[in-house]
């Protein structure tokens, strides 16, 4: 049952919550947490919010903080800055994950914050290196329940009046409005083409032989000019890629499209959980094709000590959270397939340490060991000096932090980013001592297949330089 903070009203429960959010698509703060249903059946939960009460920008070493009351900026740590404004934990509400709280992004480079990082990468987009925005009221789709959801918090000023027009709003199916087109006006760009590729590739090698790394993510960037309307893109992506930790987020300086399928962290009543993902294969429309090639990926030894390192990575990361002796592996080199590709999948899981939140865990974590390699701070070090441009959103994490401590968040893989007429996107690897040139740059082609498709460049060969 809800405490004497929070409102909850259950309303009629919609099979495609992408229906409900075309309402406030267009909204400056709007979040889509996205499951992926009804297309796929590997997500559980949609959260739906706008509005949020109070915004959390940071740049650089400045944070601005902006409420009803005012606007500060702020040179503390982002992470407190956040735990601050989500205030005391609240009880939680059986069975609903998030019951207000904080949505937004923590970006890669947000890693800066935490970690001594060279300034070599270029940084084209000039996004924020977190913009998370703190919702009293939300909307929330559990699909294996078939139920729905309005949850609120008072405690920021939310009366009756504008509960009963959220739940007026929420309950009435919306008529899809005119959009304009999503249109590709350009050629697919790429910052690594494969000779470029090929150098970074031999340079990571020679680090790795030389003892400075043995695991290095490395990612190619894509771009090309678009225009029109940027929520019909996320409508076609989710149906060419449904996902099940996807996003969409509506900002005053950008949009984010994400089709994840990695969770990075989960908090739930003290207990942690990540997912790293390692080890990739394309899927096949011959059936008994597909089934070699996720059986091949399921026993490839490179891929399993790949995976294994950054298992390994996370439980000394989850470790620093969790309570002494509660981290283990449930689960090691699980297959999970999706529409483009087949993945292996490992489960760390772990017990929160009583001095401990979720916002401790997400910073003792931050960025997602899979994306980066290992270890992980050398790894970043060589990604920096190596990629031409900084990633920002991408290899970030996208999800929540709610008022009662739960947190479940994505790795903002598959993720593009629209801002000033250009589309965004990376697709990367990692690499160990036994990588193969030829066969890593196919992986990211891989797993740019759905980005492409969405732009009208399914084939790398139309992709320039």
């Amino acid at each position: 049952m809800p405490n004497k903070f929070q409102l909850l009203a259950e309303l009629p429960y919609v099979e495609d919550s992408s229906v409900r959010f075309d309402a406030i698509a267009d909204q400056p703060w709007s979040v889509f947490i996205d499951s992926g249903r009804p297309a796929s059946t590997c997500g559980r939960y949609d959260i739906l919010a706008t509005a949020p009460h109070t915004t959390l920008i940071t740049r650089g070493a400045l944070t601005e903080v902006h409420s009803p009351a005012d606007t500060a900026l702020s040179p503390h740590d982002p992470f407190d800055l956040l735990r601050r404004e989500l205030g005391p934990n609240v009880d939680p509400i059986e069975g609903i994950p998030f019951c207000g709280g904080a949505l937004g992004y923590f970006s890669y480079d947000l890693g800066r914050r935490l970690e001594h990082l060279p300034q070599i990468a270029r940084d084209d987009e000039q996004l924020p290196e977190m913009a998370v925005g703190i919702y009293d009221c939300a909307l929330v789709v559990d699909h294996e329940l078939r139920r729905c959801w309005l949850v609120g918090d008072t405690r920021r000023g939310l009366d009756t009046a504008r509960w009963q027009r959220m739940i007026e709003f929420w309950s009435s199916l919306p008529v899809a409005r005119a959009r304009v087109p999503f249109i590709v006006r350009s050629d697919v760009r790429v910052d690594l083409d494969r000779p470029a590729y090929g150098r970074l590739f031999d340079q990571v090698m020679r680090y790795i032989h030389e003892g400075d790394c043995y695991q290095v993510n490395l990612a190619r960037r894509f771009s090309a000019e678009v225009d029109g309307d940027l929520w019909s893109a996320y409508m076609r992506l989710r149906k060419i890629n449904p996902a099940p930790y996807a996003s969409y987020i509506n900002y005053p300086f950008a949009r984010v499209l994400s089709a994840s399928p990695e969770r990075f962290l989960r908090v739930e009543s003290g207990s942690v959980e990540t997912k790293p993902i390692k080890g990739t294969r394309p899927r096949s429309v011959d059936p008994l094709m597909d089934v070699e090639l996720a059986r091949e990926l399921q026993g490839n030894p490179k891929d399993r000590a790949e995976n294994l390192m950054i298992v390994d990575l996370l439980r000394n990361d989850l470790g620093k959270s969790c309570a002494i002796g509660s981290v283990s592996v449930p689960s090691l080199f699980a297959l999970e397939s999706f529409a483009t590709v087949h993945h292996l999948v490992s489960t760390v899981t772990g017990t929160l340490a009583k001095e401990k939140d979720a916002l401790h865990v997400l910073s003792s974590c931050f960025p997602g060991g899979s994306i980066t390699g290992a270890p992980k701070l050398r790894a970043m070090e060589i990604i920096e000096q190596l990629e031409p441009h900084r990633r920002g959103v991408y290899c970030g994490s996208i999800g929540y932090v709610g008022f009662d401590g739960s947190m479940d968040t994505n790795i903002a893989i598959r993720t593009l980013v629209h801002t000033g007429g250009v589309m965004r996107f990376w697709a990367g690897g990692g690499i160990v001592a036994d990588s193969d040139k030829d066969a890593e740059y196919q992986e990211t082609n891989d797993k740019a297949a759905a980005m492409l498709e969405l732009l009208g460049r399914a084939e790398m060969g139309s992709v320039g330089s």
